[in-house]
Order: structure tokens, then C-alpha cells, then sequence
């Protein structure tokens, strides 16, 4: 019972990080087959290499003493790295293609606070157009 709480943490680290790509891809193109492509797409290698990089550490506390300890070793990265495979992998893409465009349905209080205040990428496009208007003067 003591690994949920800090597996259950990272697990959440990733799929706010993997659905906010899916969203903004949302945003972008409307459709969400598209955007649930695009979001594992982007988000995929960076995910799995974080995944690897967290187990190995955890990995590291099964040469502690200490049992509590090395079962944090065993169990975290097992946690880890079932999420980051079956979970983002499978599962939650499974589930957002099957809700389709009401996976993205929200209430309109909260459309209003995203629009108005809510965080957004600059598309590459615009960002190069203004770096090149820089440039140029």
C-alpha cells in the first residue's frame, strides 16, 4: 500500500504530460484520431526514456539494507514501467480513440477559463516567421 501513493504520482506525471500533447494537437487539427496519433508520437520517445531513467534509479534502492526500502526498488520501477508501456501505450490510447470527440468535451465555465488564461504552445510556424522578422529587422 505504501508504493501507491509516489507510483501512482509518476504514473499521473506522464499522462497529464502525454494528454496536454494530445490537446494541443486537438486544438490544432480537430480531429481525434489525429490527435491522439500525434500525442503518442511526439511524447512517446521522451516518456519511455524517462521511464527507463527513473527505474534505474529506483532500481539502485535493492542494494539497501533496509526492506522498505528495496521494495520501493522492486516495486516502482515494475510501477513505472507497466504505466509507461501498457498504460500510455495502450490503454489510455484505446480509451481517447473510442470516446472520440467527447473525450474532449468540457464544461463551459471551464472552456471560458482555458481560453482565457489557460497555457498554449506557439505553434513552430509562427515562432520561426518572428525569429526570421528579428533577424532581418
Amino acid at each position: 500500500m505504501t508504493l501507491f501513493g509516489p507510483a501512482f504520482g509518476l504514473a499521473m506525471h506522464y499522462q497529464v504530460f502525454l494528454l496536454s500533447r494530445m490537446r494541443e494537437e486537438y486544438e490544432l487539427t480537430g480531429s481525434p484520431t489525429a490527435a491522439v496519433a500525434r500525442g503518442l508520437e511526439r511524447t512517446g520517445r521522451i516518456v519511455t526514456a524517462a521511464a527507463v531513467a527513473i527505474s534505474v534509479v529506483f532500481l539502485a534502492f535493492t542494494v539497501s539494507g533496509i526492506s522498505l526500502v528495496r521494495a520501493y526498488g522492486i516495486g516502482l520501477p515494475l510501477a513505472v514501467l507497466m504505466d509507461a508501456t501498457l498504460i500510455r501505450g495502450a490503454v489510455l490510447p484505446a480509451a481517447m480513440r473510442l470516446g472520440g470527440r467527447a473525450t474532449w468535451w468540457a464544461p463551459a465555465p471551464l472552456r471560458r477559463l482555458h481560453s482565457r488564461y489557460g497555457l498554449r504552445e506557439e505553434p513552430a510556424a509562427a515562432a520561426r516567421r518572428d525569429g526570421d522578422r528579428a533577424l532581418t529587422g
